[in-house]
């Protein structure tokens, strides 16, 4: 049996530095855990500890791990990952991945406290969850794509979105967007800029970096970038935000400054978030399947924990929903 200092010997560190990689300790440098994970993996080291390498025993528990479990965005994904997981016997646990590698979420991969789990979380990255999926422990991996032959990844279509949103205020009319950015280097936001590049450059409109502001996912974030937008000197005719966050934050620093949406500035978010049907006025959105993802996302672990054969990556499809916050520009 592969032990923790046959890793540490093929990763060329000591046992405690391996150790400390592998327990998700922070006393290290990334580039030594990502040696030594490397190193786990080549010799399929699987840690000892709480639950055994192979277990023999089901916990007939699952764990659901998010970035974060506030927000608005987050209910209907776990909604669906509940009424599957009710449906065949399981109980949930979720939890956040807030703290990285100290969290209680790591906890759950490399110590295998459940029988499986779901992770939306990017700030635990591929490496480990590499290294934490195994036969008996399949992981599903939400919005990223991983391989692995005991990870399955299932992501939005985030480009096909981006473009949506962008040429639904296109064939309305506008040619002058500004697109409203989450965190620059992030997955879902690097996709639906690409998405929203693309819609202008098949339509022949100019692309313009003033009109490209981070808004950080966060309705803050969309507010101040709605302010900084209005602070130029010429407003363009349609926003698109890359979240219905940013523009619920957006709608509240034009209407403080007496700009009307739709009349003066058409609005679209991203995600269809509850909210987003009662605002006022109602938002334009693209709606991603967040409910039909979790319960995808459940419905294949389990398969996974019967031995059954499942694909290893799924795509979703979203969708434009118009309400109020755009029109065709006269």
């Amino acid at each position: 049996m592969t032990t923790i200092k046959d890793v540490a010997k093929l990763a060329g560190v000591a046992v405690s530095t391996a150790s400390y990689a592998l327990n998700g300790k922070q006393k290290i440098s990334e580039e030594t855990r990502r040696k030594v994970f490397e190193a786990a993996k080549k010799l399929n080291y699987q840690k000892n500890g709480f639950a055994s390498d192979l277990k023999s025993k089901s916990t007939k528990t699952i764990a659901l791990i998010l970035s974060d479990l506030s927000g608005p965005y987050y209910s209907q994904l776990i909604q669906g990952v509940q009424d599957v997981s009710y449906e065949n016997g399981y109980n949930l646990v979720a939890c956040s991945s807030f703290g990285g590698y100290n969290s209680t979420a790591v906890k759950f991969l490399m110590e295998k406290r459940v029988d499986g789990t779901i992770v939306f979380a990017h700030n635990i990255e591929n490496d480990l969850l590499v290294q934490a999926a195994h036969e008996s422990f399949p992981i599903i991996a939400l919005d990223r794509s991983i391989e692995s032959d005991h990870i399955v990844s299932i992501e939005v279509d985030n480009e096909q979105g981006g473009y949506l949103a962008t040429k639904h205020l296109v064939e309305l009319g506008h040619k002058h967007i500004a697109y409203v950015s989450g965190p620059v280097t992030t997955h879902d936001n690097i996709l639906r800029f690409k998405g929203y590049q693309r819609a202008l450059k098949e339509h022949n409109l100019p692309y313009k970096s003033k009109w490209n502001i981070s808004g950080n996912f966060t309705r803050e974030g969309g507010y101040n970038a709605a302010k900084l937008l209005i602070s130029q000197k010429d407003l363009p005719s349609a926003v698109f935000f890359a979240n219905d966050e940013m523009a619920l934050g957006g709608l509240r620093a034009f209407k403080e400054k007496g700009i009307e949406v739709p009349k003066d500035i058409s609005v679209i978010g991203f995600d269809d978030i509850q909210l987003a049907e009662y605002t006022r006025p109602s938002l334009t959105t693209i709606r991603q399947p967040k409910y039909e993802m979790g319960a995808l996302a459940a419905h294949i672990l389990y398969q996974l924990l019967k031995g059954e054969e499942t694909e290893n990556f799924y795509k979703l499809s979203t969708e434009l929903i118009i309400r109020e916050s755009t029109k065709i520009l006269t």
